[in-house]
C-alpha cells in the first residue's frame, strides 16, 4: 500500500493539454474498492500510475455502484457506463 495523498486522472484539458489532473486518496480508494471488486485487485493501481489512473467516467461509474449494495456494483457500473460520454 501506498501513503500517497493523491491519485492521477485520466483528462483531458483543452487549456492545459500536458498538466496532470488527479483526485484526493479518500475518493481514488472509494472509486478503487468498487473497481477491485468487479475486476480483482491491482495493486499497481495503488503504487504506482498505472495507465495514469481512472478516467473521469470510470471514477463516476465507480463512485455511483458505490452507492449501492455490494452484490449489486458489477451491474451498477455497466449502467452507469452504458452511453456515457464525457468530453
Amino acid at each position: 500500500m501506498t501513503d500517497r495523498d493523491t491519485f492521477p486522472v485520466q483528462a483531458v484539458s483543452r487549456s492545459h493539454p500536458s498538466r496532470g489532473a488527479s483526485v484526493n486518496r479518500a475518493v481514488y480508494m472509494a472509486a478503487y474498492e468498487v473497481y477491485s471488486t468487479v475486476f480483482g485487485p491491482q495493486e499497481a493501481m495503488i503504487v504506482g500510475d498505472c495507465r495514469g489512473g481512472f478516467s473521469a467516467g470510470e471514477l463516476i461509474a465507480f463512485l455511483y455502484a458505490r452507492s449501492f449494495p455490494r452484490k449489486e456494483w458489477g451491474n451498477r457500473v455497466e449502467e452507469a457506463l452504458h452511453n456515457l460520454d464525457i468530453r
